[in-house]
This record gives structure tokens, C-alpha cells and sequence, in this order.
């Protein structure tokens, strides 16, 4: 056995044969020698590093295992609070304060939808605060990269500042639930109703049909008309000289009777009031009629209002007066030439009577030729 790396060594020191008539050497074959130092000096090296290397296992180990573990806590807590935010919602709507509110099943998945959104946020920090402490691990120098991304980032802010406040704006339009898709929204440039809301940009459609394309950061203001209830409003307006208890009395049985029919007595929210007199002028009176609606179905009660009142005043000879029936009182009002007197004849210098009261001029003789 001792002979063996004798013999080695007398083959490694044995000369090379001749080279080729190509002119070209053959690689060197590594021997045995060269490869027991090759494992020794690995196995020395790994021998110095192991520690530091189950040091940076152990740590990078712990470090997702926190980042699991806390976002799976996180994510728990969002749900939470999501599941208390329907409970609410179902409590509201066995009150009577239920009916006022928006639709429920739009309250719960706005809630779905925002506790989705909370999740994504919660994951992509947890995850990303724990990737760069990863590669802090491996000795990564991280302040030229975090360097970077700040002055990447407040390049990217004044550069499309507007896009970040439309972003924002629309944001916190969907936490707060300003508006929804079917609602009908009065946004200050435009008016019409919802049928997309963006982070950035909000689609409307108007009453001719149009889309507008509103940019959330551009929105000052948001009238909402199809939140809790609306208003149905209807002026009267009526001559000065008609019996005003009368006047109540149809407005009353017009109310009464559109309560009780339907589909109105599912629009109408409460009952239709006479409120009274809202104006007193001189020639006539405006009597004011209001009604709490379904959202949205104001209009369409105050044209029925409208078209109910004129059949009721026709059939009981109560006149609305203004526009249209404006002129229909001048032929009723009495003829304000008729006190004035005719014109002389003896205006007209051609006329008889003025001829025979012009005096007569006398006529001048003519001298005698001599």
C-alpha cells in the first residue's frame, strides 16, 4: 500500500511526451495531489464559515417567519373588522332609519372591496420590509438603493402630482362611500349618473346621453341625489281673488287621492303637504305643495303632482294664471280705451264741420288799369 503514491509521484515526474507534430499541447490532467489540496483547503474554508453561515440561515429563517406570522395576524384583524362593519350594516337595516340609508348589499361589498384593498397594502409592506432585511442579511449595502428610490420617488411626486391627487382623492371617495355606481351625482363640472368609479377618474353619463370623464382630484364638491331621500316641490300660482280654503281643500284631495294609488305610494315617502302660501303679489298668490320622495324620483312625482293639480282645478274652475293663460286674463280685463272720449271732427281740417267754422278771409279788389 505504501508503494501507491510512490508511484504516483514517479508517474506525475515522469516527462511529458513529445509534442504533436501540430504544435499544439495536450491540457494538463490534474493529479491526485492537486485534488487532495483542492478538498482541503475547501473543506478548511467551510470549516471556518459554517458558523457564520447557520448564523445568516437562522436569521433570514426567523425573518420570514415573523413576516408570516404578522401578516397572517394583520390580515385576521382586517377581516375583523370587515365582518363588524356588516354586522352593523344588518342591524341598521332591521331599524326604521334603515330605509333612509344606502342599499345595503352596495355597503357590503364596498366593505369587501375595501377590506381586499387593506389586505394587498398590509401584505406588500409586511413582505417588502422583510425582503430588504433579507438582503441586509447578506451584507447588501442598502442605502445607495434606498437612496435611489426616494429620489426616484419625489421625481415621479412633481412630475405627476396631478395623477397622485386624483389617486388620493379617489381613495378617500371610496372609504367614505361618497358615491356609487347608479347613484345620480351632481360633481360641480358635471352631473349625470355614475357608472364607473375609478381611483383616478370617475365616468358619468348625462341626461342626453353624454359620458363625462371627471378626474377625482378635480372634484371640489359632490351633491349626492340618490342618498336618503329627495324633495318634490311644486308651486301653485293662482289669481289673488280665489278662495284660498278652496284651494287647499282640491290641493288636499289631489294629495290624499295620489297617496293611495300606486306606484306613487311606494315613491312617496310621506305624505304630500300643503305647505301654505309662499308668495302673495298683486294680482295673484303661489301655494306651496311638498313631498319627501324615493331618491332619484323627484322629478318624476312633481310631474305627476303637476299634471294631477290642473285636471283637479279645471274640474272645480280654479284658474292658474302665468304663462300660457296670461293672455286669457288680458280678454277678461276691461277695455282701458273705453273711457276715452272719440276725436273731434274738428280735428280733421277736410272734414265739413271744419270747413264751416273756418272763418272766411275777405277778398282784396283789383285796381283799375288805366
Amino acid at each position: 500500500m505504501s508503494s501507491l503514491p510512490a508511484a504516483v509521484l514517479a508517474a506525475g515526474a515522469s516527462p511529458s511526451p513529445s509534442p504533436s507534430p501540430s504544435g499544439s499541447s495536450a491540457p494538463a490532467v490534474p493529479t491526485l495531489q492537486d485534488a487532495q489540496e483542492s478538498a482541503t483547503n475547501a473543506a478548511s474554508w467551510v470549516e471556518q464559515n459554517w458558523s457564520t453561515w447557520l448564523a445568516m440561515g437562522l436569521q433570514i429563517l426567523l425573518i420570514l417567519v415573523v413576516a408570516v406570522a404578522l401578516r397572517a395576524v394583520v390580515r385576521r384583524a382586517i377581516t375583523k373588522l370587515i365582518e363588524r362593519m356588516n354586522r352593523t350594516v344588518q342591524a341598521v337595516d332591521g331599524s326604521a332609519l334603515g330605509g333612509l340609508l344606502v342599499n345595503a348589499e352596495r355597503r357590503r361589498q364596498r366593505a369587501a372591496a375595501i377590506g381586499s384593498v387593506l389586505r394587498s397594502v398590509a401584505s406588500f409592506l409586511i413582505l417588502g420590509t422583510a425582503a430588504l432585511m433579507v438582503l441586509g442579511t447578506f451584507k447588501i449595502n442598502l442605502a445607495p438603493l434606498l437612496a435611489s428610490a426616494g429620489v426616484a420617488g419625489v421625481a415621479i411626486g412633481f412630475g405627476a402630482r396631478n395623477l397622485v391627487t386624483d389617486f388620493l382623492s379617489g381613495v378617500f371617495m371610496i372609504l367614505e362611500d361618497q358615491y356609487g355606481v347608479g347613484d345620480v351625482i351632481d360633481a360641480g363640472v358635471a352631473t349625470g349618473e355614475v357608472i364607473e368609479v375609478g381611483l383616478r377618474v370617475t365616468k358619468l353619463r348625462g341626461d342626453n346621453g353624454e359620458i363625462w370623464y371627471v378626474r377625482n382630484g378635480e372634484v371640489k364638491r359632490i351633491g349626492n341625489l340618490s342618498q336618503g331621500w329627495a324633495t318634490a316641490g311644486v308651486d301653485v300660482t293662482v289669481r289673488a281673488g280665489e278662495d284660498l280654503d278652496r284651494v287647499k281643500a282640491t290641493l288636499v284631495e289631489v294629495a290624499e287621492k295620489m297617496g293611495k294609488e300606486e306606484p306613487w305610494n311606494e315613491l312617496l315617502w310621506s305624505p304630500i303637504e300643503v305647505l301654505g302660501l309662499d308668495s302673495v303679489l298683486i294680482d295673484s298668490m303661489v301655494v306651496r305643495v311638498s313631498a319627501k320622495t324615493m331618491p332619484g324620483k323627484s322629478v318624476t312625482v312633481e310631474r305627476e303632482l303637476r299634471w294631477r293639480i290642473k285636471r283637479a282645478f279645471d274640474a272645480a274652475s280654479i284658474r292658474i294664471v302665468g304663462g300660457a293663460t296670461a293672455v286669457e286674463d288680458q280678454e277678461d280685463a276691461p277695455d282701458p280705451t273705453a273711457a276715452v272720449a272719440a276725436p273731434s271732427v274738428y280735428s280733421n281740417a277736410d272734414s265739413p264741420q271744419s270747413a264751416a267754422a273756418t272763418p272766411i278771409v275777405p277778398q282784396r279788389s283789383a285796381p283799375s288799369g288805366k
